[in-house]
C-alpha cells in the first residue's frame, strides 16, 4: 500500500511538471500594444513592431518615445534583432501635427521608402541622438545631438542635422501644391524668442541659444532654498544648468545620478520623469546642460588621459539624458592645458551645437594670465558663454585699474570691461549674480541693478560713477545661484531681468 501512494504521488508529480512546462514555454499572450501617454512600471512587457519589450525604468510614455528609439526605458527580449543598435526603429505610420505656417507654397515632396538611402527614413516623432543617421529627401543627415521634429534640411549650418550628401545622387524636384481654400491652421506654435529678442544667426559655439540668455543653475540637492522637479522651472530660464555631475574613481571622468535626498523632498522624481523633464525644456526652444564642480567639486582634469576621461564621459550623460552641453565651474583650480583639450575633444563629439559655458569667480578673471581666462581665449571659437560669479569676492581690480566693492554697478560693469577688453565678444559675456540674499555668502545685488549694469555695458546708460570706454551691444544676459533660490523669493530675480532683457541692444 506504500508503495502504491508513491508511484501515484511520482505520476501525478510527472504530469504536473509537464503541465507548467508547457506553461511556460506558451507565448504570453497577455502582452498589450505599446502606446503613447500610458505609464508603465518596471518589468511590464509591450509589443511594438512585431517585437516584445520589457520596462527598465517607469515612466509615462510620450508620442516618440516607441520602445527601440529609447534604450534606457526598454530591452528588446523578443522578435527579430536590430539591424542597427544607433539607429532608430521608425514607425511606419505617423499622425503629423503641423507646428509651424511654412512660407511659400511649394515643398519637397516627401520620399515614401527610402530608396538608394541606406539610412531610415526620417520621422516626425521619433526620437533621435547624436550620430544616429536618416534618409531624407534622397539624402543621407547625421543627427549632432537629440532632436525630435526636426526636419533635415531646415534647421541650417549649425542645426541639428548635417547633411552628408545625395544619396547615389538622387535629388528631388519640388512638386507645386496648390493652395486649398482653407488655409493650413498650426495646432501649436514652439517659442523661439522671448518678446522683442530677435534670434541670432547660429555660429559655432552659439548652441543656438536666443540672442539673450538667462542662465539658472538646478539644484540636484535640498539645502532649504525650494524644491523643483525641471518641469517647474519658468520658461524665462532658457538655459538650465543642472548642478552638479559627480567625480569618479576614474581620474577625469564623471557621471550623475538625481540625489537621493531631492528625490525625497520631491516624493518622488525618477531618472526617467528626469529625461522627460529634459524633452519637455526642449520642446519648448530652452536648452539643458550639466554644471561640473562647484564649491564642493573635486573633479580634476590634470593629464591627457584624464582629459579624454573628462570628455568620454560627459558625452556619455549628453547621449543618456539629452543635455545640450557643460558648463564649467571649478573652484578649486584649473588645469588650461588639459581643459582645454578635454573640450576640444567633446566639441569634436558633440558637434558645433555643444553648448559650452564656464563660471569663474571674479578672482579667476582678472587676469589673462589666470587659468580660466586661458581656457575661455583657447576654446574662443568654440566658447558659448562666460558667467562670471559677481559674488563671494569682496572688492576687486575694474579694467580700469581702480578697485571696486561687490555689491554695485561698479562692480559688475568695470569687472565684465576686463573679459570685454581682452578677448571676448559681448555674445560671450554674462553676468551672475545670486537669486537673493540665501544664494551667496555677499555680493547680492537687487535685479534692478542687474538690468542698469546691462544697460551700461550695451548702451552707456543708467552706470554708476564707471563707464566703459565703449559700448558692447549684443551683451548675453545674466545668470543666477539659482533657481531654487529664486523660486523662495517668488521669482523676482528672473521675473524682473527677464522683463527688461529684451530691450537690450
Amino acid at each position: 500500500m506504500p508503495r502504491l501512494f508513491n508511484i501515484a504521488f511520482v505520476i501525478v508529480a510527472l504530469f504536473s511538471l509537464v503541465l507548467v512546462t508547457a506553461a511556460a514555454a506558451a507565448p504570453n499572450t497577455q502582452v498589450s500594444q505599446w502606446q503613447p501617454n500610458t505609464s508603465y512600471l518596471v518589468g511590464v512587457q509591450v509589443t511594438y513592431a512585431g517585437q516584445t519589450y520589457q520596462c527598465l525604468q517607469a515612466h509615462t510614455s510620450l508620442q516618440g518615445w516607441e520602445p527601440p528609439n529609447v534604450p534606457a526605458l526598454w530591452k528588446l527580449v523578443s522578435g527579430p534583432a536590430f539591424t542597427s543598435t544607433n539607429t532608430p526603429v521608425i514607425p511606419t505610420q505617423t499622425s503629423l501635427t503641423p507646428t509651424k505656417i511654412q512660407p511659400t507654397l511649394t515643398r519637397t515632396p516627401s520620399p515614401t521608402s527610402i530608396g538608394s538611402c541606406p539610412s531610415p527614413l526620417w520621422s516626425r516623432t521619433a526620437v533621435y541622438v547624436g550620430n544616429n543617421t536618416v534618409s531624407w529627401n534622397s539624402h543621407e543627415w547625421r543627427a549632432t545631438w537629440w532632436t525630435q521634429g526636426e526636419e533635415p534640411g531646415t534647421t541650417g549650418q549649425w542645426g541639428v542635422w548635417e547633411d552628408k550628401g545625395a544619396c547615389n545622387g538622387a535629388t528631388l524636384t519640388p512638386t507645386p501644391i496648390l493652395p486649398s481654400a482653407t488655409p493650413l491652421t498650426p495646432t501649436a506654435v514652439l517659442p523661439t524668442s522671448t518678446p522683442g529678442t530677435p534670434a541670432p544667426t547660429p555660429t559655432q559655439g552659439s548652441g543656438n541659444l536666443l540672442r539673450h540668455v538667462i542662465t539658472g543653475y538646478w539644484q540636484n540637492f535640498n539645502n532649504g532654498a525650494r524644491v523643483l522637479r525641471l518641469r517647474d522651472v519658468p520658461v524665462a530660464y532658457n538655459l538650465v544648468a543642472v548642478a552638479f555631475a559627480d567625480a569618479t574613481s576614474t581620474p577625469g571622468a564623471v557621471t550623475f545620478h538625481l540625489d537621493s535626498g531631492l528625490v525625497s523632498a520631491l516624493g518622488g522624481y525618477t531618472e526617467a520623469e528626469f529625461i522627460n523633464d529634459i524633452n519637455l525644456l526642449h520642446s519648448q526652444g530652452r536648452k539643458v546642460i550639466i554644471s561640473v564642480g562647484g564649491e564642493l567639486g573635486s573633479v580634476v582634469v590634470a593629464d591627457a588621459a584624464s582629459a579624454t576621461n573628462f570628455a568620454n564621459s560627459l558625452y556619455n550623460l549628453m547621449t543618456h539624458y539629452g543635455f545640450d552641453g557643460v558648463d564649467i565651474d571649478l573652484e578649486n583650480g584649473i588645469n588650461p592645458t588639459y581643459m582645454t583639450s578635454a573640450l576640444r575633444q567633446l566639441s569634436a563629439k558633440a558637434g558645433p551645437s555643444l553648448i559650452i559655458t564656464m563660471a569663474p569667480q571674479t578672482i579667476d578673471m582678472q587676469s589673462t594670465s589666470s587659468g580660466y581666462f586661458q581656457v575661455a581665449l583657447n576654446i574662443k571659437d568654440i566658447l558659448t558663454l562666460v558667467n562670471m560669479q559677481y559674488y563671494n569676492s569682496g572688492s576687486m581690480l575694474g579694467c580700469d585699474g581702480k578697485v571696486y566693492s561687490q555689491g554695485s554697478v561698479d562692480f559688475l560693469t568695470a569687472l565684465a570691461c576686463i573679459q570685454l577688453q581682452n578677448g571676448l565678444r559681448p555674445d560671450q559675456v554674462g553676468l551672475g549674480l545670486p537669486a537673493s540674499t540665501s544664494g551667496a555668502g555677499s555680493g547680492y545685488v537687487s535685479p534692478a541693478i542687474v538690468n542698469n549694469a546691462l544697460d551700461c555695458l550695451a548702451r552707456g546708460t543708467n552706470c554708476g560713477n564707471f563707464k566703459p570706454s565703449t559700448t558692447y551691444p549684443g551683451i548675453r544676459g545674466a545668470m543666477t545661484w539659482s533657481i531654487n533660490w529664486d523660486a523662495s523669493n517668488n521669482y523676482n530675480w528672473v521675473n524682473t531681468i527677464s522683463a527688461h532683457l529684451g530691450n537690450v541692444p
